[in-house]
């Protein structure tokens, strides 16, 4: 018996040695395969139309390669350049409008309403330190510093960030031709009955996709209609706008309602009366109602994570892994919530509650 269990430390030894070495290997290319990932979650339902239709697996991995770099990739840097190069003139307008005193005027304008208000926050807080102007400069300097730190680094590491697109390629393909049996390998080496891996892998595709299409998807379209109706009224920078409205909408408890209500107040107070008023009835009626008609339609049947833990998974995913966070953090979230159900199933399996534990709806359920 002590051999038996000197053999088996041994062996964990040696396997954590070589996990450890695996990890080291893997890790400096973390964010291409990642990316790919998470490319091949979204867009596998549509690979497997194609597979339908084409025989050769390569043939339809490599079909949906290109079709993501035409019709994703390559739209989504054109529109990345162009935010950058919006967001650097936007803080340069602001710069040269505070120079010449306009942003001044535009902010100090004098309503009733806004007086009473700044009378009664005086006895709580000294409104003189407020100063409005170096507010906005500083807000649109800060969200405008991430774009352009962004840039800074793909500039600086063009070869680096080549090697990367293409490596992301290069895994997608993979992730399309063998992703298929890379998960069947990863359920078989789950320590679960076979009935119980599959309810919990359809588990997880459920949230993972109704997170993804949900979120990214809907943000996506809010973004590029808030885009189209800033540049039809005229606002400058619609794309860098419809960037942050996108950027926000993706966040729970927030939206794109943070950008466009401010600006058509804006406009209403710079006597474009018209203009803001169709801004904030655009952006309430249609903008913000797309949420509700696109989600349902793409999650139908699916199981939503909970708006909480959305919210903190996003924002710690961005603190994590900077923009990848955005999808990856959800994703890390949907795993631990599968996780925690299979311990549940275990600790609990004589349990057979109609409708689940609240644990469980307040987890995985709006």
């Amino acid at each position: 018996m002590t051999r038996e269990y000197l053999s088996i430390a041994v062996f964990f030894l040696v396997a954590t040695v070589f996990f450890y070495l695996f990890y080291r290997i893997i890790i400096p290319f973390f964010v291409p395969i990642c990316w790919a990932a998470v490319f091949a979650i979204l867009f596998y339902p549509m690979y497997e139309w194609v597979r339908s239709r084409v025989k050769s697996r390569g043939l339809s991995s490599l079909i949906m390669c290109l079709m993501i770099v035409l019709l994703i990739i390559g739209p989504l840097t054109y529109l990345f350049v162009a935010v950058v190069g919006e967001a650097v003139a936007a803080v340069a307008r602001v710069n040269e409008m505070y120079q010449s005193g306009q942003l001044d005027n535009m902010l100090s304008f004098n309503l009733p309403w806004m007086d009473s208000l700044r009378d009664k926050m005086s006895n709580y807080y000294d409104m003189s330190q407020v100063n409005l102007d170096q507010m906005a400069r500083d807000a649109i300097n800060s969200v405008s510093g991430v774009l352009i730190n962004q840039t800074s680094w793909l500039v600086a590491n063009a070869t680096k960030a080549v090697f990367y697109f293409v490596l992301m390629i290069f895994t997608m393909y993979y992730f399309f031709t063998d992703g298929e049996r890379l998960v069947q390998k990863i359920k078989r080496l789950t320590p679960l009955a076979s009935k119980r891996v599959e309810t919990t892998f359809v588990q997880l595709r459920d949230i993972i996709q109704a997170t993804m299409y949900g979120g990214v998807v809907v943000a996506l379209s809010q973004g590029v209609l808030g885009g189209i109706l800033f540049a039809s009224v005229g606002i400058t920078s619609p794309a860098f706008w419809g960037a942050i409205m996108a950027f926000l909408a993706i966040i729970p408890f927030v939206g794109a309602f943070i950008v466009y209500v401010p600006a058509g107040i804006i406009l209403i107070v710079g006597g474009s009366y018209i203009k803001g008023i169709i801004v904030i009835a655009v952006g309430s009626l249609v903008i913000s109602q797309t949420d509700n008609v696109i989600r349902p339609w793409l999650i139908s049947g699916r199981t939503e994570m909970h708006p909480l833990l959305l919210f903190f998974s996003i924002m710690g995913g961005i603190s994590l892994f900077g923009l990848l966070g955005l999808v990856l953090g959800p994703i890390v979230a949907a795993v631990f919530i599968t996780l925690t159900k299979v311990v549940e199933h275990r600790l609990h399996a004589d349990d057979h509650t109609e409708g689940g534990s609240g644990g469980e709806r307040l987890l995985s359920e709006r």
